[in-house]
Order: C-alpha cells, then structure tokens, then sequence
C-alpha cells in the first residue's frame, strides 16, 4: 500500500489555502489533513497531530513563518510557499527543504514533493537503524546538537520548553517544544513516558520505590498514577 503524506497549509490568506488544496489534490500520495491561518493555530495542531509535509507561509501576524520554524526545530518536513524572496537564506538554515514563490506552478510544487519524498525516504532509512545508532536532532540556542538516543538518560518538561539530559553532558541541553512532540523523535521501546512532566530511558533506571525512580546518575524522577500501568511489567536491573 503506497504512503500517504498528511500535509498541513499555514498561510494568513485563504486563497492561499485555495490554491494548494488545489495543488495537493492532483497527487494521489497527497493528503490535506490540516489548516492553520496564524502561527498560534499551526503550533497547536503541530502538537496535537502527526503531518508528514508542511506548506507554510512567511509574512503573517503574530509568529512569522520563520519564527515558526525556529520555535518548532522537530516539525515536520517544510515547504516555505510566500511571495517574498528575501527569507530564502534564513529558511533553508532553519531546514526547509525547498522555497517556493506565489503564485506557484505546478510544475515547480511537484518538484518540491519529489524532494520532499527523497527527504522521507531518508529518515525512514535512518529509523530502520538499530536503537543504538539513532540520534537526536535538536535545535538548541541556535545550534542544531546530536545526541546518540542510547545517551539520553530522561527528558523534563518545562512549560514550552524542556531540558534533556545526557550521561555523557554536565548540563542539560534547552530545547522548545512538547513532550508529545520530542516523543515522535525518541520512538523507542526504550523510552517511556513515566509523568506528565518526564520521559525517562528505561535503561537507565537503577530502582523504581514509593512512585518514584531513581536514574543512574542519581536523580530522582516522580510516577504519576496514571502513569503507573506503564511500568508494571518493567524489569528494574
């Protein structure tokens, strides 16, 4: 059964909107799942749905297409789609894979899916790795920083942001966005979410008393109840 990609429109204008479903609709791999008229909206439905492809504008009110992209490092592949030129530098160093002037031609949108499916393909060969070799991709004042999965000892929760820790790092790296959202990046048996404000490598736990768990370097993480099922058949080594 071929894929199918679920495309998420973020645009302030709706015969934007008009005109991608338009050109979503003559791609039979094409979806559209979602659609957002400021940034506020996008972010919320980024976090609350999976979409494999964004179209997203950069002149709107409120957050800009850019800031957008800056604030949500672990979003789906994007497609900038404006009628501006002058972003193109500032999209392409915050990971858009293609940029495309209004109005758009059909031949060049099906030029920017062709990239984008060369772009999945590559990250769904990168999944098929064995857990150990899986890396985290994240954004973090500025920079893009790596971490192997099988060094992240837990990840917390703070309001917009978290801080994930490392065995192999003094201080915690900062990162913007959701648990739910850095969830899909560290889909691993290893990991588990264990409190609305943490998740925790399993690997890395040494004893589970009284509703908390202690990790390898000594901090204590908390249980939340409904949480709890989640580690009933946990093997603490």
């Amino acid at each position: 059964m071929a894929f199918t990609y679920r495309c998420l429109i973020i645009d302030d204008e709706s015969p934007a909107h008009k005109a991608l479903i338009s050109h979503i609709s003559k791609f039979d791999e094409l979806e559209h799942s979602g659609s957002a008229f400021n940034g506020m909206e996008a972010i919320k439905l980024l976090n609350e749905n999976q979409y494999d492809i964004i179209f997203l504008d950069i002149n709107m009110p409120v957050i800009s297409g850019v800031e957008l992209m800056e604030l949500q490092p672990n979003r789906p592949l994007t497609i900038v789609t404006t009628a501006y030129s002058d972003f193109a530098l500032s999209a392409y160093q915050n990971d858009a894979i293609d940029y495309l002037l209004k109005p758009i031609s059909p031949d060049k949108f099906a030029k920017a899916i062709e990239k984008a499916k060369t772009f999945h393909s590559g990250n769904n060969l990168k999944k098929e790795d064995s857990s150990n070799e899986k890396i985290l991709s994240c954004r973090s004042n500025g920079q893009i920083i790596e971490t192997p999965l099988i060094d992240i000892l837990y990840v917390e929760s703070l309001g917009n942001y978290m801080k994930l820790y490392s065995r192999k790092l003094k201080s915690p790296i900062i990162i913007y966005g959701s648990l739910a959202s850095i969830a899909t990046e560290i889909d691993c048996s290893h990991f588990v979410q264990v409190h609305r404000s943490f998740i925790v490598n399993t690997r890395e736990i040494t004893s589970a008393i009284n509703k908390t768990l202690t990790m390898s370097n000594g901090e204590i993480i908390p249980v939340g109840r409904k949480y709890q099922i989640l580690l009933d058949n946990l093997l603490i080594k």
